[in-house]
């Protein structure tokens, strides 16, 4: 006997099942048992945070509010380099803010402050000349705004980098 099947249509190993005796929908199935009870499900207490979850959103609140400035005041103390080194701390926080929603202790009023600080931080004025930089600093704002909100809306915001099209222009 050929296994293969290369030459037909459908391989078929075996006889057809005999189901002739076999007698369908017999038995009913058991049914779920209902609770006559009065009072309806309890409801979960409501959360109270602990002091520290309270304490770090309100760190993260102040970090955030104050993001924008920050960076502002590196790329004016240090150009360019500046903002590398500020997207590297942002990431930073980008990282301790997934923790801390990973973890179920994000208010909303936190999520609502970072993406205002993102909006912020895109709308600054940064006369960014190397590419990568603002590309990196695109990225991370990007990487918040996907964790807070999950991909749902697309963003528009971004700068547009500015590479030479025709290389034969910056060719010597």
């Amino acid at each position: 006997m050929d296994y293969t099947a290369k030459n037909f249509d459908a391989v078929d190993f075996g006889g057809e099942v005999d189901y002739s005796s076999y007698q369908w929908f017999q038995e009913r199935p058991p049914r779920p048992e209902v609770h006559l009870s009065a009072s309806p499900q309890p409801v979960a207490p409501p959360f109270v945070p602990t002091e520290d979850v309270i304490r770090q959103n309100e760190a993260f609140d102040f970090a955030l509010k104050a993001a924008p400035n920050v960076l502002y005041g590196r790329f004016k103390q240090y150009g360019q380099l500046g903002v590398l080194a500020w997207c590297s701390e942002f990431g930073e926080m980008i990282d301790s803010l997934k923790e801390l929603g990973f973890s179920g202790n994000m208010f909303v009023a936190t999520r609502v402050q970072a993406l205002k600080t993102c909006e912020d931080i895109l709308k600054l004025k940064l006369d960014i000349k190397m590419q990568i930089i603002l590309m990196y600093l695109s990225s991370q704002v990007a990487r918040l705004r996907r964790f807070l909100d999950g991909g749902e809306r697309q963003w528009n915001d971004y700068p547009v980098p500015e590479f030479p099209l025709d290389y034969r222009a910056y060719a010597s």
